[in-house]
């Protein structure tokens, strides 16, 4: 099923704030006139001079050896066709933010208007100065190859037309991979390609590199099968034609042990497949729709072993396992080209990825206990952390054997290093979590359904699959704003505590709550009043399991929503104090504050059971917590409460538990700035990496410097995430956008997973 997008949200997500995906941020201090003074006129003239005598020395002091362009002209958008230029710019900005978070590669994208050949090279060889590496993209077929060719052969940096080499690449490990699984010699299987594309040609054309025959290649276009009998064929496709004619695309499926789509869907049967060889291979990566879906082969041949372009369904072959961290390796060692021999280390290292044990984060996303290689996993996972530091030093390696690197480097271990501190810039959490939560979605209860929000955060999660919302509110109202704001959320049910309908529900429910609480002063009467706030009622939707997950808070008193699930769910055994932990996305990695909601003032002992929850929070996230308890004294420089409490709680965890990475007292700053603990406290234990924990003194302390970090550095947030709840509910901050609003249903959805 084909996802759906509501176009208000593609446009609301492209206009909000400021317009666009990508920005341009300075890399150097700006605030004093001594810094523009080196930043400008005159200090700039230094590496001016520097440079024109060593053109080389641009890659040392500009951004030139970390920048991509990004250059179409959108006569070959994915899935839009000839669209042009203009409107090309929204894909070729994704591009760039791709590129940005998941190999830290910056990027100008070009749109360029011109569907001349000579034209487009041209402008893209004059702009060589500016670049590091040239990614073309959605550039038609045949002026695409030309293009390429040109420009490698023109340019001294790395070019690569990704719909071409992107698809194959991957698509190319993942064969070598179902080759090996099926125990098939790859120069006697029979291929068969449909599509004559850029991209089903380079897959081709790698497909031979590896070893594929090629009168064992059978592709078809538009037209029919490609053979020497055809007179309206171009060069390239010359290339393919064989002496051996087939009348249909299904003839040449009797007997084939591979079929690689790139072209429509559905356009091929049940009946095609089951013609195939034993243990076939099918690729169909036509999208949205592939050629045949993943349900009708598996039907067909329980014994295949397939791919699509989609990431609902195992093997997925996605171009994001490779561009990023082509380039990445090519920039680093400054290399003249992308060459032959780095697509294929390229294809080796993503091949022999996706046998090695699987790290935890990838099950943890996917909802598996253990992924590994076989036959629903024989191409790695994008969200792999290894991606980076495998495949990019493979690819800088191959540069330098083939003598396109004008850089070398020695060290690969301090190289890896450096890889995977870029890694930490731009957090995969978020996708993690969401991603798990889609693998085993989990039916929300919103309390606060009358909140616009809240209905559009909803329609999302829905739509993504990561929950089954269930909504509680006035009903008149909540459809109305359903309605008003084209929300494709009519058939969720709505349930309005108030109403007649609802009153043997209501009175079910007051009754368990009498039960629970008829020794602690509650009287029937009462329970029965306090049913009807939607808070109590939620609650009781989750205990008794018609529900997994509440959210609610985002109209109310934190306290008033917190307390129906502390009476009705309570708190989780051996827990005697509940706390709330939030999530700071950062440059540098996830940072974990807590407790930010919760507790007021709390004690040493108090302090030392929200750490501990806190703790095991983080490492459901397969994060090692490194703790830092935090105020405004550095391992006894000052006096005070605070200070001398803090203290204590470290001592107390320290001796509980001698595995925990953790520290304090000491200023907030400390535990973030290495170098500064190194010299001044080289005993600290978390002195190898800093904190990535916060516990601070008291609540006043833990919400102002969330807020004013929040605000400030406008950095992404999940919280508060209420830790020690037999069940999860959370309670939303006042004010919460969409989007905080759909991490923190994600949050729960894992949390009631687990």
């Amino acid at each position: 099923m084909t996802k759906k997008i509501r176009k208000e949200d593609a446009l609301h997500y492209h206009a909000k704030g400021r317009p666009g995906k990508i920005q341009v941020v300075p890399t150097k201090e700006y605030n004093s006139q001594h810094d523009l003074t080196l930043a400008y006129s005159p200090g700039v003239a230094v590496p001016c001079l520097e440079i024109a005598d060593n053109p080389e020395d641009a890659y040392t002091y500009t951004a030139k050896g970390n920048l991509v362009a990004v250059v179409s002209n959108g006569t070959a958008v994915l899935g839009l066709g000839n669209i042009g230029p203009e409107a090309s710019k929204p894909v070729m900005e994704g591009k760039g933010l791709l590129f940005k978070i998941y190999a830290d590669i910056d990027v100008f994208d070009l749109e360029l208007n011109t569907t001349d050949v000579d034209e487009f090279v041209r402008t893209v060889k004059i702009l060589e100065p500016t670049f590091g590496g040239i990614n073309l993209e959605d550039i038609r077929s045949p002026e695409c190859f030309e293009i390429e060719a040109r420009l490698k052969k023109d340019l001294n940096i790395p070019v690569m037309h990704d719909d071409q080499h992107g698809t194959a690449i991957i698509s190319g490990a993942a064969l070598l991979n179902a080759l090996e699984l099926v125990g098939k010699d790859i120069s006697a299987v029979k291929v068969v390609i449909s599509g004559a594309g850029a991209a089903a040609i380079s897959c081709a054309r790698l497909y031979l590199s590896l070893g594929v025959a090629a009168s064992n290649i059978a592709m078809f276009d538009i037209n029919g099968h490609i053979n020497r009998g055809r007179s309206d064929l171009d060069p390239i496709r010359q290339v393919f034609a064989t002496e051996k004619r087939y009348n249909s695309m299904a003839e040449a499926f009797d007997g084939a042990d591979v079929f690689l789509g790139l072209s429509v869907g559905n356009i091929v049967t049940r009946d095609m497949i089951r013609r195939m060889a034993g243990n076939p291979i099918v690729f169909a990566m036509a999208n949205p729709d592939p050629e045949i879906s993943y349900q009708e082969a598996v039907e067909a041949r329980p014994d295949v072993i397939m791919a699509t372009g989609r990431s609902d369904f195992p093997n997925q072959i996605n171009n994001v396992l490779g561009f990023p961290y082509i380039f990445r390796g090519a920039l680093d060692v400054r290399a003249t080209e992308i060459n032959e021999a780095m697509k294929l280390a390229a294809v080796y290292a993503l091949a022999n990825l996706a046998k090695k044990p699987v790290p935890d984060i990838v099950n943890i996303a996917y909802n598996e206990e253990s992924i590994a290689f076989g036959r629903q996993y024989i191409i790695p996972k994008p969200v792999d952390p290894r991606l980076l530091t495998t495949v990019a030093p493979a690819v800088a390696k191959a540069a330098i054997e083939t003598g396109v690197a004008r850089k070398h480097i020695d060290d690969w271990e301090a190289y890896e290093l450096e890889l995977a501190s870029r890694q930490g810039r731009f957090d995969r959490l978020s996708r993690v979590i969401i991603s798990k939560a889609k693998s085993a979605p989990k039916r929300v209860v919103f309390a606060d359904a009358e909140n616009l929000q809240v209905l559009k955060a909803a329609h999302q999660v829905r739509e993504e699959g990561i929950a089954v919302p269930v909504f509680l509110g006035d009903e008149k109202i909540v459809r109305k704003l359903i309605r008003e704001n084209n929300l494709d959320l009519a058939d969720v049910p709505v349930i309005f505590t108030q109403s007649e309908a609802m009153r043997p529900k209501l009175e079910e429910y007051a009754a368990r709550l009498y039960d629970l609480r008829k020794r602690k002063g509650l009287s029937s009467f009462e329970a029965t009043r306090l049913m009807y706030n939607r808070n109590y009622f939620g609650s009781m939707m989750v205990e008794t399991g018609e529900a997994d997950v509440l959210i609610s808070g985002l109209s109310r008193n934190y306290p008033d929503t917190l307390r129906p699930a502390l009476q009705i769910i309570g708190r989780a055994t051996g827990v005697n104090r509940v706390a709330a932990m939030y999530i700071l996305h950062t440059p540098h990695g996830p940072l974990f504050f807590s407790d930010t909601t919760v507790n007021l003032n709390p004690t040493a002992e108090e302090l030392v059971e929200i750490t501990e929850l806190t703790a095991g929070a983080v490492e459901k996230y397969n994060i090692k917590p490194r703790i830092a308890l935090v105020t405004y004294s550095n391992f006894g420089s000052a006096k005070g409460e605070d200070a001398e409490k803090m203290s204590r709680a470290v001592a107390i965890l320290k001796a509980k538990h001698p595995d925990m990475i953790i520290d304090g007292e000491m200023q907030a700053h400390l535990a973030l700035d290495t170098e500064l603990l190194k010299k001044n406290h080289p005993f600290a234990d978390i002195i190898d990496g800093g904190a990535n924990t916060l516990i601070f003194p008291n609540l006043s302390a833990s919400n102002i410097a969330y807020n004013l970090l929040k605000e400030a550095a406008r950095l992404e947030t999940i919280g508060p995430i209420l830790l020690g709840l037999k069940k999860p509910v959370h309670v939303l901050q006042l004010g919460s956008s969409v989007r905080e609003i759909v991490n923190m249903v994600a949050t729960a959805v894992v949390d009631a997973q687990q």
